[in-house]
């Protein structure tokens, strides 16, 4: 028997669900790897909205969810660990921060992608955090389709070596949050 776990996101746009809701999980499955017991990991639940639906959004996902990840970033003062709950369902809420740049760190992942251009990528993957304009890059370096940068995050969010991108220092630190969410909720 195996013990559910379910993730929400709020995500800015459809472009952060799109990478987010696939590495989520993904990283998911190796943080309990590590669990006295089986977990299956679920699709990442995802609410899109603006900065001033913030609250209803983590109401939302509150109710049907585990643990909440808030693309925001926004963290409540005081806790060092940057994990908060949220609403009367006590559900940890891990600010994931300023995650742009996150999909530029495996320059072999947009090698796989024809028609991709990856000279303009740092050269490691900690650098991806020193780019003032994320989305230029990004539009640079994607393939010319015709289509909107974006299109191609799910296929890096599947692609992306999760090892490289522990090597950018904001990944790292939500993957130590997480970490600690998982341990507060016992599946670590």
């Amino acid at each position: 028997m195996s013990r559910p776990l379910v993730a929400g996101l709020v995500a800015e746009g459809d472009a952060d669900g799109g990478f987010l809701s696939v590495v989520i999980p993904r990283q998911l499955r190796e943080l309990v790897r590590d669990a006295p017991y089986a977990v299956d990991v679920e699709a990442t639940r995802v609410a899109v909205c603006d900065r001033e639906h913030l609250v209803a959004a983590l109401e939302e996902l509150a109710g049907d969810c585990h643990l909440i990840f808030a693309r925001s970033g926004d963290r409540e003062r005081g806790r060092s660990d940057g994990i908060r709950y949220h609403s009367h369902y006590l559900v940890p809420v891990v600010g994931l921060g300023d995650t742009e740049a996150w999909p530029l760190a495996d320059p072999a992942v947009w090698a796989g992608l024809p028609g991709s251009d990856p000279s303009r990528l740092p050269a490691g993957p900690a650098d991806v955090e020193r780019i003032a304009y994320p989305r230029e890059v990004l539009a640079a370096t994607a393939p010319r389709r015709g289509k909107p940068v974006g299109d191609y995050f799910e296929y890096i969010g599947r692609n992306i070596d999760l090892a490289v991108l522990a090597r950018v220092p904001g990944y790292a630190g939500w993957v130590a949050e997480t970490r600690n969410a998982l341990k507060g909720l016992g599946y670590l």
